[in-house]
């Protein structure tokens, strides 16, 4: 090996060190350390905002039900890159509302806690009527408003810089 050992173990840290500097600019996906974030994409591919998230936090699609004009809210947590559908909140029967499963009432409204099912990815087509706003912790962020009433996805990533 001779001489090359020691330039070719430079030029190698030098090439890490670089792609690591990309990576950290960009706001790379980080698998294993970064921090769990909403990522939330137009159909295009634009990302339209990110949001740190964790366990605890409830990821909620707050739209106006098209034929009953009652709020309805999808509420979910992030698990392990996922999310999870936690419960159905909403004020009366109507089109694909859960009118055979067993509810609670509470405060007035319907809750339905279906069985656990995950989403890597949530497919949200959004629209006037609806006028769909996702509300993240505490925040509440108008959703049809950013995606100019298209579709939009909904992931859970690990990033270096959630924020980002």
């Amino acid at each position: 090996m001779g001489g090359r050992g020691p330039a070719l173990i430079v030029a190698l840290v030098a090439v890490l060190t670089i792609a690591t500097g990309v990576a950290f600019g960009v706001g790379a996906v980080d698998t294993v350390g970064g921090e769990p974030t909403l990522v939330v994409t137009a159909e295009n591919g634009t990302e339209l905002m990110t949001v740190p998230v964790s366990d605890e936090t409830e990821v909620v699609i707050e739209y106006t039900h098209s034929v009953e004009k009652t709020t309805v809210r999808d509420v979910y947590v992030p698990r392990d890159g996922e999310l999870v559908m936690t419960r159905m909140e909403f004020s009366s029967f109507g089109a694909g509302l859960p009118s055979r499963a067993d509810v609670t009432v509470r405060d007035g409204r319907y809750v339905y806690a279906p069985p656990a099912e995950s989403y890597p990815t949530l497919h949200l087509k959004t629209g006037a009527v609806a006028d769909h706003d996702l509300i993240v912790g505490d925040e509440r962020y108008d959703i049809a408003g950013m995606s100019d009433g298209g579709a939009v996805e909904l992931t859970v990533e690990r990033r270096l810089f959630p924020g980002l």
